[in-house]
């Protein structure tokens, strides 16, 4: 029986990275983004296909990605390589609303999502929607 390569990712396996990315990117997994993750990949048609199973799996990965030197150039490398260009937007939208749903977005999910509009080409104006999106959803009272 041969394993599947671990660098093998489908373009809803690196959604699922780089909205992981952002969770663990200050180095503290908030209830609130994981439940923000599985609520998308329950509810979103991009995910109409995922297998869920995949998701530890996904999440595993970034951890050991991110323990290495230069992990997130290995996650951006791997998301490149397996994220077709006009799904960039989408990704990035999903992380900012995972940014945002614990009501808090700190620096280091800043600066992520920052390298995230620089290594994925996201225009700044189209980042800048897409950022007053996310913020509009996730107000509160």
């Amino acid at each position: 029986m041969t394993r599947e390569a671990p660098h093998v990712m489908t373009e809803q396996d690196c959604l699922v990275a780089l909205m992981m990315a952002i969770t663990v990117s200050d180095e503290n997994i908030r209830t609130a983004e994981l439940v923000k993750i599985e609520a998308t990949v329950n509810n979103l048609p991009i995910f109409a296909e995922y297998d869920q199973d995949r998701l530890n799996i996904i999440s595993q990965v970034v951890f050991d990605l991110f323990e290495q030197e230069e992990g997130l150039d290995a996650l951006f490398g791997l998301v490149r390589d397996n994220l077709p260009e006009r799904l960039f937007e989408t990704a990035y939208a999903l992380c900012c609303d995972v940014a945002a749903a614990d009501g808090v977005i700190l620096e280091t999910e800043l600066r992520l999502l920052e390298e995230m509009r620089y290594e994925l080409n996201i225009d700044r104006l189209h980042a800048a929607a897409i950022e007053r999106g996310s913020r509009a959803r996730h107000m509160t009272l």
